[in-house]
């Protein structure tokens, strides 16, 4: 039976750095209600480690990962740091794709939150009908349902749906986001799943209001001004990660 335990691996401080902000990441999603049993993934490139990148372990649910316990693998899912517990095949299979072939990937997170496979579900996918919604506005792919993701052929398609964006809906399936760094592929899953749950909650009040083009492309252009300095995410991740301190600061092990 899989454990929450593991032993401190021995590894480079930049990979350390990784392990840790991945684990409190994992943490936070829980905190969120964004855990899904012990399914779904979010991974990261090991920065000074060129084809291997650090994802959770099958069978651990998110409340039960930390730093050490993450599993190094390389992009053909063979692990690479000893560690004991299984990988998803349906997790690498998907996430070594868009890290083999999107040099700026360096941090991609799936879920199956309840809003974000809601409205993947729906015909038209995001419609620009409040705020968070026109962030994303002509900037959301989209890949029709094929079953679970566990064969390496499904991945042409993905990479020829998803094109040069970088957020997708898996259709009746859910959110897929990526980023440059962790805390701006977390940032673009909030603001994707705000964004979901407002327009499930708003459907079932009456008919939407649709914003305009002209004034998606005004706020499009302008929400930057309303971020705060140190690269997209950073602030807002810090913020999360102290409040997962307050609960547990187990991750960090």
């Amino acid at each position: 039976m899989a454990t929450a335990l593991a032993t401190k691996p021995q590894v480079s401080a930049a990979e350390w750095e990784a392990r840790q902000q991945l684990a409190a990441c994992y943490r936070i999603f829980d905190m969120l209600g964004w855990s899904e049993m012990i399914y779904n993934h979010i991974t990261v490139k090991v920065p000074d480690q060129e084809g291997a990148f650090l994802i959770n372990p099958f069978g651990l649910h998110f409340s039960e990962i930390n730093a050490s316990n993450l599993v190094k693998i390389d992009i053909d899912g063979n692990t690479l740091d000893g560690s004991p517990h299984p990988v998803n095949r349906a997790g690498f299979v998907q996430h070594a794709l868009f890290h083999r072939h999107l040099p700026d990937a360096h941090c991609i997170m799936h879920s199956h939150t309840t809003a974000g496979m809601a409205v993947s579900s729906v015909e038209g996918g995001l419609q620009p009908t409040n705020f968070y919604a026109c962030n994303f506005a002509g900037q959301i792919a989209y890949h029709d349902f094929e079953g679970v993701t566990v064969r390496d052929e499904e991945g042409a398609r993905l990479l020829a749906n998803l094109g040069d964006k970088r957020v997708m809906l898996l259709r009746n399936h859910g959110i897929l986001v990526m980023g440059q760094t962790l805390p701006e592929a977390f940032i673009k899953h909030w603001a994707l799943q705000r964004a979901c749950e407002i327009q499930v909650a708003t459907a079932s009040m009456g008919t939407p209001l649709l914003v305009p083009d002209a004034v998606v492309a005004v706020h499009q252009r302008d929400v930057h001004m309303a971020q705060v300095p140190g690269g997209p995410g950073s602030a807002d991740f810090a913020a999360m990660v102290r409040l997962v301190d307050r609960i547990d600061t187990s991750w960090r092990e």
